[in-house]
């Protein structure tokens, strides 16, 4: 995998549609913070799409973006909860189990919701499918994809200016590495 290709497109990608993206992130992150992150993996799921649409027709994300997968409400509430109530045992038994938890769902469930707006998954099917992509060929390059998705999360976490730009860069890098891998997918299996 050309990583080096991916990081330029989601650069450039973010620099393009700088200001949608922000305001994208902001009513992303306002929204799940007035809720109690209630509407998080709804809103996210939206903004992934939104993005998703951008990476692959070049069409300007919007606002609106954000609540348009509404319609996965109830099943992404219930995987958070598991998520939640999990790593919750894990962090209270001992950290590292909860750790652990952590980085097995982000590893495994990379592309999950990109699968269930993209290809319309229900939510254990896409579990299942983002499991086998993450699999898939070359493990080490999933494992950078998760890596560098969590760095350039995780480097924007310090300001909250700084995070409205990261999580934008970052997600952009983690579509376009799943179109990439879609499109290697259907070539395989027509």
């Amino acid at each position: 995998m050309d990583f080096k290709t991916h990081l330029e497109k989601s650069w450039n990608l973010t620099l393009k549609f700088i200001v949608p993206l922000i305001f994208m992130t902001l009513v992303m992150v306002t929204v799940s913070c007035l809720t109690f992150g209630i509407l998080a993996p709804v809103t996210m799921a939206g903004y992934m799409h939104g993005i998703l649409l951008m990476v692959r027709e070049g069409r300007e994300p919007k606002i609106q973006d954000v609540f348009s997968q509404m319609e996965l409400f109830l099943p992404l509430l219930g995987f958070e909860v598991i998520v939640v109530i999990a790593t919750i045992i894990g962090f209270w038994m001992l950290v590292l189990p909860g750790i652990l938890i952590v980085l097995a769902v982000s590893f495994g469930c990379l592309y999950m919701m990109p699968l269930m707006t993209d290809r319309k998954l229900n939510l254990t099917d896409a579990v299942k499918e983002s499991i086998s992509m993450s699999l898939r060929e070359n493990i080490t390059d999933h494992v950078i994809v998760v890596v560098l998705f969590l760095g350039i999360s995780w480097v924007g976490s310090f300001v909250v200016i700084g995070w409205l730009f990261t999580q934008p860069l970052a997600t952009i890098l983690v579509l376009s590495v799943y179109e990439e891998r879609m499109s290697r997918i259907q070539r395989q299996y027509p």
